[in-house]
């Protein structure tokens, strides 16, 4: 078993041991998603990144915790492996993205 399938087995331990799957489908563990991004996003407001990440490192590390969480009980749910959707998602980005044309570009692959 790799390491991300015990985390997902440890984190739906969690949740199954306090009944809470009920209330986990698809639509809400999105939503749950993007909620704990924007409560990531908080720990930057008004501040530089160097800024909130001296003041705010902990909170930023328990956000980012919160969304890796709700991301994996989604690809469980779904019976997505999250190690393959990233590694396809990767492939996309290497065919959208090629270095000839990206490095050190910021435009989207689509102004390429």
């Amino acid at each position: 078993m790799s390491d991300i399938e015990t985390l997902i087995k440890e984190i739906n331990s969690f949740r199954d041991e306090r009944d809470w799957r009920q209330f986990h489908n698809p639509k809400d563990l999105a939503l749950s998603l993007s909620l704990e991004a924007a409560e990531l996003l908080e720990n930057f407001q008004w501040k530089t990144s160097k800024e909130a990440v001296q003041t705010n490192l902990e909170d930023i590390k328990d956000e980012i915790a919160d969304v890796l969480v709700y991301s994996l009980m989604l690809c469980s749910d779904l019976d997505v492996d999250p190690l393959k959707i990233t590694q396809a998602k990767l492939k996309k980005n290497k065919e959208n993205y090629p270095v000839g044309k990206a490095k050190g570009n910021k435009a989207k692959y689509s102004e390429l």
